[in-house]
């Protein structure tokens, strides 16, 4: 009987919370579904450079550990390893795929978990990418006055929408949902279509996501390539007034494209002139018809709603998500209002015509001004390194769904990179509109993680709670009702 009781491996010793990764951020309580990953000696490294090893006994297990881990969904617990058979602290790694492997260390409760500070900034970080710099041509087709009032309603629509995401897993009873990302709310409310959707809708925002890098890489090239000719050869086109053509390098991206949006407005001044329908050579009104076009742009500038959970389970003070949530949310609807109001303006109008706002707000100005060259040298960059893991993300996501592997193949991979890859080539080559590919993107994904699911999933688990309202439902139903409005409205504008 005591054979029985006495752990596999090692025994894991103390509390669960005391275990961190070298400041690396991940939460305590992850251990509890941790599957050991094995990888020979000579590719594991530690801090100290000294030679670590994984035990055989630790090796075995992990296999068992895997073999029953690809029977049951992630969500089910019934087939995670119990807490006794994981290996001790210090025969756990995290594996790189450098082929390298990072021991786990003890430390202190609450070592390698980040603030509030922390927490806000990665979430804005996140949420800052390409929509940026379509957001002064969205405001050009709403009008100014109505761009800035719809940057101001979308952002906290969609704030509402992900608070709902946080808050969706606690209002499952019975269950433990600690693990759980959205998706997997999604499929307990709604089964394997559920399951199915969520998927099919995770992969248009990584489509649309990887097309957009690949047109912007394009772009960024083109016009690198153009500098640098024009630079070897003394040709000097740099005018100060713009032109009329067709992770922790995002943080410094989206810095320096503040900068140089506050530089260029200081020289080229405000030009601004209230036509609140009318509309005249050199202004746009103040309302337009158009505005869908800058609805649909925000429904992806503000998106989050798949990975904010993650995000939110490293915040040190779990109390604090909402606030911080919140907080993040508000610093990037300042940022965008912030690029948005001032690229439009100080937009030189006249001599130029508002209309000139070019989708991609780099276009305006000339290939040989020096501070636009820098920036998309950053952003050119960034998306180099960034590419690559949306790349991945998408073949994860998609082939394991498919063969329940995320290397089938070397042909299954081959295939589907060839696929992603020539959309986003025959979109450089034919359709090379950022703003509308961001809009169309956004705006469907948008309308099944942003509007549909989060009001349907809160619904649902009112009524079967006996809490549900008549105004709750009219104002979810209403949101709904939004998502499908927007959706719709970019194919008629």
């Amino acid at each position: 009987m005591e054979e029985d009781t006495k752990p596999l491996l090692v025994p894991v010793g103390g509390d669960e919370s005391s275990y961190g990764i070298m400041n690396i951020q991940f939460n305590p309580e992850d251990f509890k579904c941790k599957r050991p990953f094995h990888v020979e000696p000579t590719n594991i490294v530690s801090v100290n450079d000294d030679m670590q090893r994984v035990t055989d006994e630790a090796s075995a297990m992990n296999k068992r550990i895997h073999y029953y881990s690809r029977l049951t969904s992630p969500a089910d617990r019934a087939l995670i390893a119990p807490d006794h058979v994981l290996p001790a602290p210090d025969e756990i790694y995290v594996y790189s795929p450098l082929g390298t492997a990072f021991k786990v260390d003890s430390c202190t409760d609450g070592y390698g978990k980040n603030s509030s500070i922390v927490t806000i900034f990665m979430i804005w970080n996140t949420m800052m990418g390409t929509s940026i710099l379509s957001i002064p041509w969205g405001i050009k087709q709403a009008g100014f006055t109505s761009g800035i009032i719809l940057i101001l309603l979308m952002g906290i629509l969609t704030l509402y929408c992900c608070y709902r995401v946080v808050k969706s897993r606690k209002m499952i009873p019975l269950l433990d949902t600690s693990n759980w990302e959205f998706p997997d709310v999604c499929k307990y409310y709604f089964g394997s279509f559920g399951q199915w959707s969520s998927l099919l809708f995770s992969m248009v925002s990584l489509v649309g996501a990887m097309v957009v890098y690949w047109v912007l890489m394009s772009n960024f090239l083109f016009n690198t390539g153009k500098f640098i000719y024009n630079f070897v050869h003394d040709i000097n086109v740099t005018d100060i007034v713009p032109g009329t053509n067709g992770s922790n390098k995002g943080t410094v991206s989206v810095v320096y494209l503040v900068l140089l949006v506050t530089v260029k407005a200081a020289r080229l001044g405000i030009h601004l002139e209230y036509n609140w329908f009318t509309e005249n050579d050199f202004f746009v009104p103040e309302f337009r018809i158009q505005f869908p076009q800058l609805t649909g742009v925000l429904t992806l500038a503000f998106f989050i709603h798949n990975c904010v959970i993650t995000l939110l389970q490293n915040n040190r003070n779990q109390e604090n998500n909402v606030r911080d949530l919140s907080i993040a949310y508000f610093l990037v609807g300042l940022t965008y209002l912030y690029v948005g109001v001032i690229i439009f303006a100080s937009f030189p109008s006249p001599p130029l015509s508002k209309e000139c706002i070019e989708q991609n707000f780099l276009d305006n100005f000339p290939s040989d001004d020096i501070m636009s060259f820098v920036a998309r040298i950053f952003l050119l960059f960034q998306m180099m390194t960034v590419y690559p893991l949306l790349g991945y993300l998408a073949r994860v996501q998609l082939l394991r769904q498919f063969f329940g592997n995320a290397y089938p193949s070397i042909f299954h991979v081959l295939i589907l990179n060839i696929a992603i890859v020539g959309a986003g080539v025959a979109m450089a080559i034919f359709y090379p509109n950022i703003g509308g590919i961001i809009r169309y993107s956004g705006a469907t994904c948008g309308l099944a993680f942003v509007f549909v699911y989060p009001s349907l999933i809160y619904v649902i688990s009112q009524h079967r709670a006996g809490q549900l309202t008549w105004p709750a439902l009219i104002m979810h139903i209403f949101i709904i009702l939004l998502g499908l409005a927007n959706l719709i409205a970019q194919f008629l504008l």
